[in-house]
């Protein structure tokens, strides 16, 4: 039995914002209590094309789905009018190991589980009445994390700082049309901000630390390979409370992994940011805080499953695991599976002798 692939318009349709930033909190709260397995992630290196790959895997205790994906990024693409990042997702039955889906999600999911992420952790330690909000990169990832975070705070002035001044400058003009303040800012202009997020893959730190005021809050997640830097170890010593998403990964690949190394910071000296999403941080109002997030493997496959979920539903199909998901309704097939479906990258659910049924293109960032 074939499992069914499912392309970018089907998984678009069945996502909203909410089902995104439900599951990646309650996988971070679920993995800062260790209710989780997470291997370490894979790297792979491509500097001739100036690319990499992540492959992750994660499992949430008890759930009936655990996840392997392959992400990329290759940062020429651009150049060539080619997206930057790529990948899928496997979701496979922590019941029976048998492959339920492939989610051929085009790096979507990473995107959204990234940017829920920030917006989460940003929102839960900045202070309350921060509105300023910078970013450093101009690319996709910038783009949504201010989105994201807009969704849960409001964000009244937006700076933006990146290698390229025509790509900060298209940028803030994506902003001001949300209705965002947006304007280019140097790199001391935007680490002097209420709000940081850094979203680049630089290897050098981009930010000064003496530049971040007090009373602010810098997110890094452009670190998620050991030769990657974003923030400068001085940052984590200026810092009242340092959390990260998984200790360990973070130690290995992560800015504050860079801190303790350069003897900045004591390798015990980090909070697992989903404790911080339970309840109100205490933080006096100058203190500066810091959120290192190198991508945990267990949210991925919390939103993985939540979206198979939702596809299932649109489709009449099994909204728990326990059936099988295929393709040929032949006798292998257990009642209520999916049988003579698949979804194509167009989003629509074809079969033969069958009616399509579109499930749209309407995407996320529409919504």
């Amino acid at each position: 039995m074939t499992p069914p692939v499912l392309g970018t318009a089907a998984i678009r349709r069945a996502t909203t914002p909410e089902l995104v930033l439900t599951a990646v909190r309650d996988a971070l709260i679920a993995h800062a209590y260790g209710r989780t397995t997470v291997p370490p992630p894979l790297h792979l290196q491509f500097p001739d094309d100036d690319g990499d790959c992540h492959v992750k895997a994660g499992w949430v205790t008890g759930a009936p789905d655990f996840t392997v994906k392959v992400a990329t990024g290759f940062y020429r693409n651009t150049a060539a009018g080619l997206p930057t990042n790529h990948g899928l997702v496997c979701v496979v039955s922590a019941r029976t190991g048998q492959i339920r889906a492939v989610l051929d999600d085009r790096g979507l999911l990473t995107a959204w589980r990234t940017a829920a992420a920030g917006a989460l952790v940003t929102h839960a330690m900045a202070r309350p009445d921060a509105a300023t909000l910078a970013v450093f990169g101009t690319g996709e990832q910038a783009r949504l994390q201010v989105e994201w975070l807009a969704r849960l705070r409001p964000v009244d002035r937006v700076l933006v700082h990146g290698r390229s001044r025509d790509r900060a400058r298209s940028l803030c003009e994506k902003f001001t049309a949300l209705g965002h303040h947006a304007r280019p800012a140097s790199a001391a202009e935007a680490a002097a901000a209420d709000m940081v997020i850094t979203t680049t893959p630089a290897t050098v730190p981009v930010l000064q630390a003496d530049q971040v005021r007090e009373g602010a809050h810098v997110t890094g997640i452009g670190t998620d390979m050991p030769h990657k830097n974003e923030l400068p170890p001085a940052l984590f010593a200026r810092a009242a409370l340092i959390a990260t998403d998984d200790h360990q990964q973070c130690l290995d690949h992560g800015d504050f992994g860079h801190a303790v190394r350069a003897g900045s910071v004591a390798g015990t000296g980090d909070t697992p940011a989903g404790l911080l999403l339970e309840k109100p941080v205490d933080r006096p109002a100058g203190a500066i805080t810091v959120a290192d997030l190198t991508g945990v493997g267990a949210l991925d496959a919390a939103l993985a499953s939540a979206v198979l979920r939702e596809l299932a539903a649109l489709v009449g199909g099994p909204a728990e695991e326990g059936v099988r998901v295929g393709f040929d309704g032949g006798p292998d097939d257990q009642a209520g599976a999916w049988p003579g479906r698949v979804f194509d990258d167009i989003g629509q659910v074809t079969a033969s002798g069958e009616q399509g049924v579109d499930l749209g293109a309407d995407g996320l960032d529409g919504r």
